[in-house]
């Protein structure tokens, strides 16, 4: 069952790339070729991780805004064909099956690297691209050459970071907190056990928490019996604040340091004054002395229609469909076979969420990181750290 819809998913993306629909009968004229170029949302809009996903849409709409109010791409114009996995890993597979059944030629998400890796599969298979605007753990493009990504690694991230915290903040032992069913948790723990150990910070203490846990009392009263500056949490935004909560409740004054899984308003939301001074990596920042004209306008205009700045994963977002759409375009084709080739030859390219060239392994090039502070209930950029890639 599994292995005939992949093979039937396959057909009806190729015939609607190419519009060709068979007759019935013999010397049947083929049907109008499509008008439009569909590429997918693989994302959520509810449940633990919607933060992420309704972020990434509202960029994947602004930039099909633009590209149609500029003449559309080959001659047609752009549409987005989007669903809501809720969250839910399964759903993410059954989602990435529905878009490539209506025929998308690619599709940008999912921002979590544990559904990425599950759709990546499903559509290396059918031969549709994949472009997570934010998966950020191991074994992503690996999966096949369909499979891209546009943000700012870990692997870059996390040792960026760890040499701040020891070299300009003195932080010398930490506290670490993985969730442990969460691959990009487990993963980026394994970074930063071996950026802390590099850069001479022990750690003294390590709590395992689970995805959709709403109790760390017990966690948290074991960490109060050690000694450390900080506390490194692997987790996300929802657990992020819960935990910081608990950890306020008990009487202690650390500061929590994550990757970009918690970045999201609703870690303020949830923690409210626990999570203030926490600390957050990424890619992008609104920066304004910094920023260049594309993305000062990006933001303006998204400020505009939204009514607050954008994050990471809006300005991936956007750019992850500007990506694609510039590869269609050097392709003369939107067929993805034709247009894989020419996405992986970026280079240089200016997004809004800085500039990106794909590597010989496909992985992106992005510099620098960003640091974010948790400041008066927003955030706040506290460094930015130059890379050497």
């Amino acid at each position: 069952m599994y292995r005939k819809s992949r093979i039937t998913a396959l057909i009806i993306t190729l015939l609607f790339v190419f519009g060709v629909v068979a007759g019935c009968g013999g010397g049947a004229a083929p049907e109008k070729q499509e008008d439009t170029i569909k590429i997918g949302f693989l994302g959520a809009k509810t449940g633990g991780h919607a933060s992420y996903g309704i972020e990434t849409l509202k960029g994947m709409q602004m930039a099909v805004e633009d590209i149609n109010a500029a003449g559309g791409l080959l001659g047609k114009k752009v549409t987005i064909v989007e669903d809501d996995h809720r969250s839910i890993g399964t759903e993410g597979a059954n989602v990435t099956q529905k878009l490539i059944t209506k025929g998308v030629v690619a599709i940008v998400g999912d921002p979590t690297t544990g559904i990425t890796k599950i759709a990546g599969e499903i559509a290396q298979g059918a031969g549709v691209v994949l472009l997570s605007a934010g998966a950020v753990g191991e074994g992503v493009v690996e999966i096949g050459d369909y499979i891209y990504r546009n943000t700012l690694l870990d692997r870059v991230g996390a040792p960026a970071v760890t040499k701040y915290l020891a070299e300009e903040l003195g932080w010398t032992k930490v506290a670490l907190v993985t969730s442990t069913n969460n691959d990009y948790s487990v993963g980026l723990s394994k970074l930063f056990k071996d950026s802390l150990q590099a850069n001479g910070v022990e750690i003294v203490a390590e709590q395992s928490i689970q995805d959709g846990d709403q109790n760390f009392a017990a966690q948290v009263t074991a960490l109060k019996q050690k000694t450390f500056d900080g506390i490194i949490f692997t987790g996300y935004y929802t657990e992020g604040g819960l935990f910081m909560k608990e950890v306020r409740s008990q009487g202690m004054d650390h500061v929590m340091v994550g990757g970009d899984g918690l970045l999201s308003s609703v870690l303020w939301e949830l923690g409210e004054d626990a999570v203030e001074g926490s600390m957050v990596y990424t890619g992008f920042a609104v920066d304004l002395g910094g920023a260049s004209p594309k993305t000062l306008d990006f933001i303006n205009k998204y400020q505009a229609k939204y009514g607050k700045l954008p994050d990471m994963f809006s300005a991936q977002g956007y750019d992850a469909v500007m990506l694609i759409a510039d590869a269609i375009a050097a392709a003369n084709s939107a067929a993805p076979a034709d247009f894989k080739e020419t996405l992986k030859l970026t280079a240089d390219w200016e997004g809004v969420s800085g500039t990106i060239t794909f590597g010989a392994d496909r992985e992106p090039i992005k510099s620098p990181v960003y640091l974010l502070e948790v400041k008066d209930g927003d955030w706040a950029v506290k460094a930015v750290i130059p890379v050497k890639m």
